[in-house]
């Protein structure tokens, strides 16, 4: 569990939040409030492929992405009613055709950097947007309060 400091560390930068266990959960929290946790979500499975050792694997968790969050009819396929079938997130980010374009040309043989770009469009996107509007939530104001509360509350034990 974080403690006080730790969530008012999380202001500091998205980097900071995205590294710490609590914030990324708080973060993610929030996203899928406002219906947006697509941008977190693509972001972290960048991250676990750019980690990938095996080629197999490679293709198969590029393709994964591809699916989940670039391919053109992602967004659709996420607003169908039955999703008894549909992997839990499917939706597609918001990137420039350029970006996306480059991906389709190259998802057949992909590399580690292949989503570097979206990856970077969708972390810019975080930074400007979704994380100071996360700043300004009650879901972070009521984190940062229940742990002074608690900090407070150890502090002056007769309370």
């Amino acid at each position: 569990r974080s403690n006080a400091g730790e969530t008012m560390a999380w202001s500091e930068s998205v980097d900071t939040l995205l590294a710490n266990k609590d914030g990324l959960a708080a973060f993610r929290t929030f996203l899928k409030s406002e219906f947006s946790e697509e941008n977190v979500e693509f972001w972290l499975a960048c991250e676990d492929f750019k980690k990938t050792k095996s080629s197999t694997k490679i293709t198969s968790k590029a393709q994964k992405i591809y699916s989940d969050f670039i391919r053109a009819d992602a967004s659709q396929l996420s607003n169908q009613t039955d999703t008894c079938f549909m992997p839990p997130f499917f939706l597609q980010i918001n990137i420039d055709f350029h970006t996306k374009n480059d991906i389709s040309q190259n998802i057949s043989e992909p590399t580690l950097s292949c989503f570097d770009d979206a990856q970077r469009l969708i972390y810019s996107l975080m930074a400007k947007d979704s994380f100071p509007r996360f700043l300004r939530s009650e879901v972070y104001k009521e984190l940062v309060k229940k742990h002074q509360d608690r900090n407070e509350k150890r502090w002056l034990p007769f309370l």
